[in-house]
């Protein structure tokens, strides 16, 4: 069973920083790519950032260079480090576990099957 669980987030001024983490469970071997999808209201949700058992990331190309994923397999956590941000980042953040040939579709969705409930990101400017 599966369980992915988001914390985090707030409202932050822009500029300002946010660490997003993801406390997951039942993980296996088949679904051990993991990754940060965002959706703000009207829009479409797109991926933001992911991350293999291997530690290989990919990022959405507007957050690159501002947003860090990691993860810290022994604590069964994924982070989201959000650094700099602007008003356009503001959205509902998600958590998403999926099979590794995920990584060479991201951004798309294709290969995410878990999701967690969100966490909410607001950036006023």
């Amino acid at each position: 069973h599966v369980q992915l669980v988001e914390s985090g987030g707030g409202s932050v001024q822009a500029g300002g920083s946010l660490r997003l983490s993801c406390a997951y469970s039942g993980i296996t071997n088949n679904r051990n790519l993991m990754g940060w999808f965002r959706q703000a209201p009207g829009k479409e949700r797109e991926g933001v950032a992911a991350i293999n058992s291997g530690g290989t990331t990919r990022y959405v190309d507007s957050v690159r260079g501002r947003f860090t994923i990691s993860r810290e397999q022994a604590r069964r956590t994924l982070y989201l480090q959000m650094d700099n941000l602007t008003p356009d980042d503001s959205a509902m953040y998600y958590c998403a576990a999926g099979q590794p040939f995920g990584l060479v579709q991201f951004p798309s969705e294709g290969g995410f099957d878990y999701w967690g409930h969100g966490t909410q990101v607001t950036v006023s400017s």
